[in-house]
């Protein structure tokens, strides 16, 4: 019996750790070739700086909308930015003004006008499981 309670104590009574499923689903893809490269990031003192985002996802583009689950998330705040790497060099390539030659996309889907958007602009909550949908900008 006192095995049991043991059992029950070390496994059942320790408290879970709060981590989610969030379904990322890009659309408005035209060019159906190349891949999308994801940056999910959890600080908005970093973001979008290269090598700074919590997770860095990669997914083959093969339509005209593709969609992605990344599991075991802690619950928190979080931003997406991501682009269509059309060729191959993982990096989003700029003309000489810093503007995007290749597809590009940000989460709640902002479209920034004079500058790269910021991390408050692009912000949402993961508390639950979630889907999120994004547009690329051609």
């Amino acid at each position: 019996m006192n095995y049991l309670l043991l059992f029950f104590y070390l496994f059942i009574s320790q408290p879970q750790t709060d981590t989610f499923t969030l379904t990322l689903t890009v659309d408005n893809i035209k060019n159906v070739n190349g891949t999308v490269e994801i940056g999910l990031f959890n600080n908005g003192d970093r973001f979008l700086e290269k090598g700074q985002a919590y997770k860095s996802i990669s997914i083959a583009v093969n339509n005209s909308s593709e969609t992605i689950t990344i599991e075991n998330i802690p619950k928190g705040t979080y931003a997406i930015s991501l682009f269509q790497d059309l060729n191959d060099d993982k990096i989003c390539n700029q003309n000489f003004f810093g503007i995007p030659k290749e597809p590009y996309a940000f989460s709640n889907n902002i479209r920034p006008k004079f500058s790269a958007p910021t991390f408050e602009d692009c912000q949402f909550e993961l508390n639950s499981d979630k889907s999120v949908r994004i547009s690329l900008l051609n």
